[in-house]
């Protein structure tokens, strides 16, 4: 069972240390003002907040409780736990009078939208909104599509100028937009569990797909990361691609 919870304006709700307040100054019709709360494009004011989040959480961050800067996700197996755990969260937050946003909320649900992904109960999902965004508009967004994985892809970005969709592009199209549409599910390891690698390099892209094997004959995925190879990488050498790989998801 979960709960998302989000909260309000969270920058605006960490005091500025009063000496510091001028240093945020701007010009108004009305005169100089300045912020009295940190404001969002400071340059450790990100940092601070996940600091401040991870403070006020640290008793449950891990184990029924996850967050990231003012998104805050929580987690159960049982309705019971779930109710008992949820009035731990709302206790921390009131000890640190923290205010929560309205209409970002749901509570004892099975899935949930967090990050750009789904999560549910099964593990980290692919948001099935981000599916009608698939189909290119344009060269550079090609470019982009499965890290050139496609080989009609590939050959249209190098002699044309625009693209054409015939017959062979767009049946590559339909094929990787299908399986897209219908991505395996994240699986997320047990502490100190053996995990294996597979990597996958060409001229056109690299690829790294990291896995945890339940038994001879089934693997789960855990996370999965591509590059394109454009410019002068096109030119590698195998090491230097297999090389590249590991650096990309290191």
């Amino acid at each position: 069972m979960l709960s998302f919870i989000n909260a309000f304006s969270g920058y605006h709700q960490i005091p500025m240390f009063q000496p510091d307040e001028e240093k945020t100054s701007f010009v108004t019709p009305h005169g100089i003002c300045c912020y009295k709360v940190m404001s969002f494009g400071l340059k450790n004011a990100g940092a601070t907040y996940q600091r401040l989040m991870t403070k006020i959480f640290r008793p449950l961050i891990g184990q029924t409780l996850e967050v990231y800067t003012d998104d805050i996700v929580v987690k159960n197996k049982t309705k019971s736990e779930h109710t008992r755990y949820l009035e731990e969260t709302f206790r921390l937050m009131k000890t640190y009078n923290m205010k929560l946003n309205p209409a970002k909320y749901a509570f004892g649900v099975n899935a949930g939208k967090l990050l750009g992904f789904m999560i549910t109960q099964r593990g980290i999902e692919v948001n099935p909104g981000h599916h009608g965004n698939i189909p290119p508009s344009s060269k550079k967004e090609l470019q982009h599509l499965m890290g050139r994985l496609a080989g009609p892809f590939f050959l249209t970005l190098k002699g044309a100028s625009s693209t054409r969709w015939i017959s062979d592009y767009e049946l590559a199209f339909e094929e990787i937009k299908r399986y897209l549409t219908q991505p395996p599910i994240l699986s997320s390891p047990q502490l100190g569990e053996q995990l294996y690698m597979y990597l996958a390099v060409s001229n056109y892209a690299v690829s790294v797909v990291l896995f945890r094997c339940i038994n001879d004959k089934e693997q789960r995925l855990v996370y999965y990361i591509s590059k394109i190879m454009v410019d002068a990488k096109t030119w590698y050498s195998k090491m230097e691609q297999t090389v590249l790989a590991l650096r990309s998801v290191a």
